[in-house]
């Protein structure tokens, strides 16, 4: 048997994985990424939020996305007929209403492509990546985690490590082994997706490069341009609307209840199979543990509603990254520090989740009513922007602080947030005089 030590071993090759793993090994880390597929595959999540590039320009990849000539994206058209889930029958969050100091665009991305980038940013900075690496068991000492064993090429292999972090994703390892994953029954979804060629935006309503999200009595429909000429469009629905017909009927079924999305395919043809995602929406309240952590979606899965998947996946992977600097440089602070990441984790996915909620539950234009009493009109739409563009860590966005106040919305077991955020944390200040200024611009044109 094979056997090596790094200093940390990570689990999984997705956006989480290799973020996690680029960030180590900038700080001099040896680190051992372990990814079971041969290549890159096809992952849903294909549309990034604002935030995302804060992030990636604070750790050095900005311009590395910016270069792969992804479609850009300006912005999010949400349809809604009824006018329950929103303000109106169609509402555009327009990315340059957040503000100064924020990126005013994201990209729409072909995961397979942009995953296996990601893995290259860090080989490239110095992490050993392996491709094929099937793990099949985690090493124990005790009650401590202390790598990890795996199959690739026909042999078995061991990597010992100080640390362990499971961007396993679905698949979940240390949830699974552990038994720590809990489904979100309210939120336990079914999608039904495929692409399309032949797209002419011309035949576009609405505005070029947007996601849409279509609204119906039965779930959701998105639209999202991958390429000049491919489009994604995908069904989001409870497991039950699905059940006694076939995923081609519902597809086709919902496709038609939104005419903008329709319009916008006039002229395109399917380019692959129907896919079928189920169980979507879990989490763990246990995150850290002796010698481990968990990023992304192996701690945490909820609706792509609101395209935060790769930020939040993303955003604990760089908190986790440093997490470990730390520990690794003091082994003494490992369970302040742990904590303190735990509940980082938490407040995001907590946040970001609370906001599907909203929007199922039709109360999105309730909790911009009730955050209107603390900030005036003009800001009130600038913090909903943000928040729809990745604003999941913030203090002072007013939309978001009334969504924390629900219960009923509550996805962990109760914990200490952890705020700041990891896209713009230079602004956290300006964002506290901000509002601030406005709750007092507010009581003044009060009297």
């Amino acid at each position: 048997m094979a056997k090596e030590t790094a200093d940390v071993v990570v689990i999984g090759g997705g956006p989480a994985g290799s973020v996690c793993a680029y960030m180590l090994a900038k700080q001099g880390h040896s680190v051992v990424l372990l990814e079971k597929e041969l290549s890159s595959r096809f992952h849903i999540g294909e549309s990034l939020l604002p935030y995302m590039m804060g992030l990636f320009e604070r750790i050095g990849l900005r311009e590395t996305v910016a270069a792969q000539g992804y479609v850009p994206k300006f912005g999010g058209e949400f349809i809604d007929p009824t006018e329950k889930k929103f303000f109106e029958g169609v509402f555009r969050a327009d990315f340059t209403k957040q503000g100064v100091g924020r990126h005013d665009n994201a990209f729409q991305v072909e995961r397979a492509r942009f995953d296996r980038m990601l893995a290259e940013q860090a080989e490239a900075a110095g992490a050993r990546v392996l491709f094929g690496a099937n793990v099949d068991e985690l090493l124990m000492e005790g009650d401590r985690m202390v790598g990890a064993r795996y199959q690739r090429d026909g042999e078995t292999h061991e990597v010992h490590a100080a640390y362990v972090v499971d961007a396993s994703g679905r698949s979940g390892r240390i949830a699974n082994r552990f038994g720590l994953r809990k489904t979100l029954e309210k939120l336990r979804m079914v999608a039904v997706f495929r692409h399309y060629s032949g797209l002419d935006e011309s035949h576009n309503p609405g505005v070029e490069g947007d996601i849409q999200v279509g609204a119906h009595d039965d779930g959701w429909v998105w639209a999202i341009p991958l390429t000049k000429d491919t489009i994604s469009v995908g069904t989001v629905m409870p497991r039950d609307v699905l059940r006694g017909s076939t995923a081609n009927e519902r597809f086709e079924e919902h496709l038609a209840r939104v005419p903008r999305i329709v319009s916008r395919l006039t002229g395109t043809r399917p380019s692959m199979d129907l896919k079928v995602e189920t169980d979507y929406c879990y989490h763990t309240d246990t995150v850290t543990g002796p010698g481990w952590l968990m990023v992304g979606d192996a701690g945490c899965f909820g609706d792509p509603m609101f395209s935060g998947g790769v930020l939040v996946a993303t955003a604990t992977a760089v908190r986790a990254a440093e997490t470990l600097g730390e520990v690794l440089a003091d082994p003494s602070a490992e369970d302040r520090v742990m904590e303190r990441y735990s509940n980082y984790f938490k407040t995001g996915y907590d946040t970001y989740i609370r906001l599907i909620h909203a929007y199922y539950d039709g109360e999105l234009v309730a909790m911009a009513a009730d955050a209107a009493r603390s900030t005036d009109r003009e800001t009130l739409e600038k913090y909903l922007v943000r928040l729809i563009g990745g604003d999941f860590w913030s203090e002072h966005n007013s939309v978001a602080q009334e969504m924390r106040r629900r219960k009923e919305w509550d996805t962990f077991e109760p914990f200490q947030r952890v705020y700041g955020c990891p896209s713009y944390p230079h602004l956290d200040e300006i964002d506290r005089k901000e509002r601030s200024e406005a709750r007092v611009r507010r009581v003044t044109a009060g009297r």
